[in-house]
């Protein structure tokens, strides 16, 4: 069982962070129920590795019975969490004010973009926007060529699911001393700006240029960037530290007069170009073979098929495989609670009956919340 066992968390459904965090809260072994809007019965289980771990009611949120349902819920539990724009929990009926009032002790988590409130407050936007922003997005690329989206790794989870998982766990721990629940504002803008923290500690200095592509972490330097191999392959040097550098020239074979000015920023594009031709000489596999585990700072590049299946990702194991779905097992590792995937995806709305008795509601009441429509689609 995980470090969060026993923590009782509902979770009102949504996209990308929202459901992130939820992985997060209940891979650590938390009961986290899903409020899903409609339910699903007679579809197949979902694949989405966010969903796991979790059970699924379906609830009408417009319906005042249902409304009524969701805040007796938040009774028993500890966080209830959701990721709608601002307003919009408070127009249900589920807003943080209606909820404590049931509960005090409750922490309330909020995921947005902007935050809870603010000029843009309001406005649509996606992660790409939100790091745009926090300056993370203006600073990762090539020199002299536009910026390029890491994925939605910086915004939607880094910098949001993750930081609600943090904040929400933070607050429990609070409340355990002051009985007192409290609201969690997450905002991916500032999420993604607190990763940036050691490029903002490191530009007052000029240890870092607001110029992308011209840092020694965004792919400037030679000995910290990815090279392509002679069979189409790629790998990946961070051969940062002297000693690392130094390897690094012994196991390329690299000219050790050539390459002697490591830190030569002026020398960076023709070392680059010349260490890129060395590159090219072997395959991926024989640049492992040579460098995989030394102290170069090396590592394939492998995709995300691969990576379930190599050696030190197998020997962790880092990967398992569910109902068909390959993916990553919960972290981090822990020596004594042990965090577990307890169940794949659930339909939405598949659990709606047992949950509802589990949190202490009669056959009567779930009866009249069917009859009432507050339970949509649910038989």
């Amino acid at each position: 069982m995980g470090p969060l066992t026993g923590v009782k968390i509902i979770e009102i459904a949504g996209i990308g962070p929202g459901p992130f965090a939820g992985m997060m809260l209940s891979d650590m072994g938390a009961e986290v129920i899903r409020v899903d809007r409609k339910a699903a019965l007679d579809g197949p289980a979902p694949t989405d590795v966010l969903a796991r771990n979790r059970k699924s009611i379906a609830v009408n949120l417009k319906s005042p019975e249902g409304i009524e349902a969701v805040l007796k819920l938040c009774e028993g539990a500890d966080a209830i969490f959701e990721g709608f724009r601002p307003g919009v929990t408070e127009r249900l009926g589920i807003g943080p004010d209606a909820c404590l009032a049931r509960n005090p002790k409750l922490v309330y988590g909020r995921m947005t973009g902007w935050g809870q409130d603010g000029p843009m407050a309001q406005a649509a936007g996606h992660d790409i926007n939100y790091i745009s922003l926090s300056g993370a997005l203006h600073a990762i690329g090539r020199k002299g060529e536009k910026p390029v989206p890491p994925l939605n790794l910086v915004g939607d989870f880094g910098g949001g699911g993750m930081m609600l998982a943090f904040g929400m766990v933070c607050a429990l721990l609070e409340a355990k001393t002051s009985g007192k629940g409290q609201v969690v504002d997450t905002s991916m803008v500032e999420g993604s700006a607190a990763l940036m923290g050691m490029m903002y500690s490191m530009l007052p200095s000029g240890m870092f240029s607001d110029q992308r592509g011209t840092n020694m972490l965004d792919g400037a330097p030679h000995f910290y960037d990815t090279y392509e191999t002679s069979d189409g392959g790629f790998i990946s040097l961070g051969s940062i530290e002297p000693q690392f550098y130094a390897l690094l020239i012994e196991k390329a074979d690299l000219d050790p007069a050539t390459f002697a000015a490591q830190h030569d920023k002026s020398k960076w594009p023709e070392l680059k170009d010349k260490i890129t031709e060395v590159f090219k000489t072997k395959t991926r596999d024989q640049w492992c073979e040579i460098m995989e585990g030394t102290d170069v700072c090396f590592a394939p590049v492998i995709s995300l098929i691969e990576a379930p299946n190599h050696p030190h990702n197998k020997f962790r194991n880092s990967y398992t495989e569910i109902n068909g779905v390959v993916q990553p097992n919960p972290a981090p590792k822990f020596s004594r609670t042990k965090p577990e995937i307890r169940n794949a995806a659930r339909r939405p709305g598949e659990d709606t009956d047992q949950v509802l008795a589990d949190w202490g509601f009669s056959a009567e009441e779930v009866a009249s919340l069917k009859a009432a429509g507050a339970l949509p689609g649910v038989e």
